[in-house]
């Protein structure tokens, strides 16, 4: 650890505990691959809608679908408050959804639509079908893929509901954000302006997250199978959460296309709108269960003598932790602001590291990476109880 006993106010915490996987070459290099690939797909991506809207309106939809991402994205990290999740999962949810997951579904949509249009000889039928059947179950299943990677290869930081939904929410985001560029630079190569900002509300403000909320869905499911210890929910609910996000996808859709805009405003009345709020009491309940599994595993700190009662308090709820990490800053200072904010997280993350050995899911270094989560406890706790 840098802390320099001449300048108290210096703190540099390391990275105490090594990751559950080897950093490799190999590993280095398919990493920079893919990330080559996902850029070649999304200029690609770009470029194709591009050829559909031309340049200037392609700009514009770019930064009028860009503008408000930062916003969203906010918002759902702002939710992730017992333990965040790492950067680089986050960024690779966004992008995968951002880039990889419309490529796929802008290719298969395609195919799917012109070849039922071709059977049919209908174009009405073959865009009905693209957007009531093709595209939820492509789109949603072509999401849920790094969803899928991220429960069977990182079980250590894909510990329930909330990990699922927030892993699922940026996936959405990404999605939804260049899908957005193709409608708002569709909307100003037809009419202009006034279109754009009619399908800037309809799109940016008052749907903004159904994407997120639809795959969301198979975030929960995922987080409902991880943190279970019933083998049946283990099995099911990661195919009904997934088949749930497909049908509600496909409601949303079918609401407009299938009977027009009278029941496309019902519908997110009636569907969309309780379903946000049945959305924030999953969320309200997940944040619950994790404060029980903080409270839980840090007992033995707590009667060990390492935590006081106050600090244990003050890790168990959201409000505590605020209050400390204010407190720190006020107290300290910007660096102790920052190890007020490591020390919530590596509690949470030790609370969360017994809850899986627990429940069976432990890395053959666990008792190593516990003894390394406590002396980074141990170190933080010395600086904090300094000021």
């Amino acid at each position: 650890m840098i802390n320099d006993p001449r300048n108290p106010n210096a703190f540099a915490p390391p990275r105490l505990i090594k990751p559950s996987g080897t950093v490799t070459a190999i590993k280095i290099i398919a990493g920079v691959l893919a990330a080559l690939v996902a850029l070649l797909l999304g200029l690609f991506v770009l470029f194709l809608i591009g050829v559909e809207t031309g340049l200037v309106p392609l700009l514009i939809g770019l930064v009028s679908a860009t503008l408000p991402v930062p916003f969203y994205l906010l918002l759902v990290l702002w939710i992730d408050r017992y333990e965040a999740e790492p950067f680089w999962m986050l960024a690779t949810a966004f992008f995968w959804g951002a880039v990889v997951a419309v490529f796929f579904a802008f290719l298969i949509n395609t195919v799917s639509g012109v070849a039922v249009t071709l059977l049919t000889n209908s174009m009405t039928a073959g865009r009905t079908f693209g957007a009531v059947i093709s595209a939820p179950i492509v789109e949603e299943s072509a999401k849920a893929i790094i969803l899928f990677i991220f429960f069977f290869w990182k079980k250590d930081e894909f510990d329930g509901v909330l990990d699922g939904i927030v892993y699922a929410a940026m996936a959405g985001l990404g999605f939804a954000m260049t899908e957005n560029i193709q409608y708002y630079g569709r909307a100003v190569m037809e009419g202009g302006g006034e279109t754009l900002t009619f399908v800037f509300i309809l799109r940016g403000a008052l749907a903004p997250f159904s994407h997120p909320m639809f795959t969301s869905l198979t975030g929960i499911g995922l987080g409902l199978a991880r943190q279970s210890r019933n083998s049946a929910i283990k099995w099911i609910a990661p195919p009904l959460g997934l088949l749930a996000a497909m049908s509600m996808h496909s409601i949303w859709n079918g609401s407009g296309v299938l009977f027009g805009g009278g029941a496309f405003i019902l519908t997110y009345i009636l569907i969309m709108i309780p379903s946000f709020f049945i959305m924030l009491v999953v969320i309200a309940l997940a944040l619950r269960r994790e404060g029980q599994v903080v409270r839980e595993y840090l007992v033995p700190d707590f009667q060990g003598g390492l935590l006081t009662p106050e600090e244990y308090k003050r890790l168990c709820s959201i409000t505590g932790r605020m209050g400390a990490s204010f407190g720190a800053l006020s107290r300290g200072g910007y660096s102790h602001w920052r190890a007020a904010r490591q020390l919530n997280q590596t509690a949470s993350e030790l609370a969360f590291h017994r809850s899986r050995v627990a429940r069976g899911i432990s890395a053959a270094d666990a008792r190593e990476r516990e003894a390394a989560y406590q002396l980074a406890l141990q170190d933080l706790l010395k600086l904090l109880r300094s000021k």
